[in-house]
């Protein structure tokens, strides 16, 4: 049996590791089948799209634990995992990922409040009277 390979994927404040095995193209995520897991479809996309990038779908079987933030973010965390992984079993692969921009590591996340700001940037409302 192939050793299996493993990676994490980051987003926001989701986290995902991804463990990949040869296999039929079963997609798991934390135990659950990932179409009921992501049940809208542009998600179910997302976690499939490196896979279609390089032809590779029913080649793996890929395995999911997600943790923390919400379910988009635990998607582009995968789609992030899952690319890294296929970048390290086949360089080959690498530029046809990179093409479609999906080694990026997306480092938009929620600003902090500031102290006398009712959020992060906005202000009370201001009274003259």
């Amino acid at each position: 049996m192939e050793k299996q390979r493993n990676s994490v994927g980051r987003r926001k404040e989701a986290v995902t590791r991804v463990f990949l095995t040869r296999g039929s193209g079963a997609i798991t995520v934390n135990d659950k089948d990932y179409k009921a897991y992501f049940p809208l479809v542009y998600l179910q996309n997302q976690v499939e799209r490196p896979l279609k990038t390089v032809e590779a779908a029913d080649k793996f079987d890929i395995k999911i634990n997600a943790a923390g933030g919400g379910v988009k973010g635990q998607a582009e965390a995968a789609m992030l995992g899952i690319a890294r992984i296929l970048v390290d079993i086949n360089p080959e692969y690498r530029p046809a990922l990179k093409a479609a921009g999906l080694l990026k590591r997306d480092p938009r996340s929620v600003e902090r409040k500031k102290f006398g700001k009712k959020k992060a940037r906005r202000s009370f409302q201001f009274s003259k009277r």
